[in-house]
């Protein structure tokens, strides 16, 4: 592969980690926002005000805050070392898991099954980019 060739690879690695990522901050403003809306509708200035359904939506948003950043980062890295496919593959099925547990937390039946597929589709892309990480830096 020409050096050309090979920052053609890198590029379209990092064109899919910006995609993910900007999907990913829309996201992260939905939820912010569903946040701003419950907390006008009860109108709580700070916290949750002891009302249930806000607590579900700050903690869907905190839970989503907890997790994408660091998978972000781990997308970029990944990018550095594998193809735009295997980005799109990590970063598609994070996103969508992130979807499915946004969703999931905010039905009336708990556990729902949005929130524990979420949480899978979380998890896997994790495990598989520590191990593809691991693996680019051991050899």
């Amino acid at each position: 592969m020409t050096a050309a060739e090979h920052l053609a690879f890198r590029t379209e690695a990092f064109m899919a980690v910006a995609l993910w990522t900007g999907l990913s901050l829309l996201l992260v403003l939905f939820l912010s926002a569903r946040i701003s809306a419950g907390r006008r509708k009860l109108k709580v200035s700070v916290g949750d005000g002891g009302h249930d359904a806000l607590t579900v939506t700050t903690r869907t948003f905190g839970n989503a805050i907890e997790y994408i950043p660091l998978a972000l980062v781990a997308l970029a890295v990944t990018a550095v070392f594998y193809s735009a496919p295997v980005v799109h593959a990590l970063g598609g099925s994070f996103f969508l898991g992130r979807v499915l547990h946004a969703w999931g937390m905010a039905q009336a039946k708990q556990p729902a099954i949005g929130r524990m597929l979420g949480m899978l589709l979380t998890y896997i892309p994790f495990i598989a980019m520590a191990g593809l990480l691991i693996f680019a830096a051991v050899s």
